[in-house]
């Protein structure tokens, strides 16, 4: 009886794992989008407020730049 405990203690082990796993690693997949909106958000305001037209693109690029180094120092502190 104990032999069959065994696998079902080391399949919850793993089941446990990958949902540890996708908690951690969840927030990854909507980090670059939303931090490229953000910045193109941004952008479009001040480009409305100061009435400019360069301004959205800045700010995209800096929301994309933003959201690579929140993905290093994410998957670097795992490492």
């Amino acid at each position: 009886m104990n032999q069959k405990q065994e696998p079902d203690k080391e399949n919850d082990k793993q089941k446990n794992e990958f949902f540890r796993l996708m908690a951690r690693y969840s927030p990854v997949v909507m980090l670059m989008p939303a931090s490229a909106l953000a910045g193109y958000l941004i952008g479009y305001g001040l480009d409305y407020l100061f009435s400019a037209t360069f301004l959205r693109f800045v700010f995209l690029i800096l929301g994309v730049v933003s959201g690579i180094v929140q993905l290093i120092r994410i998957l670097g502190r795992d490492a």
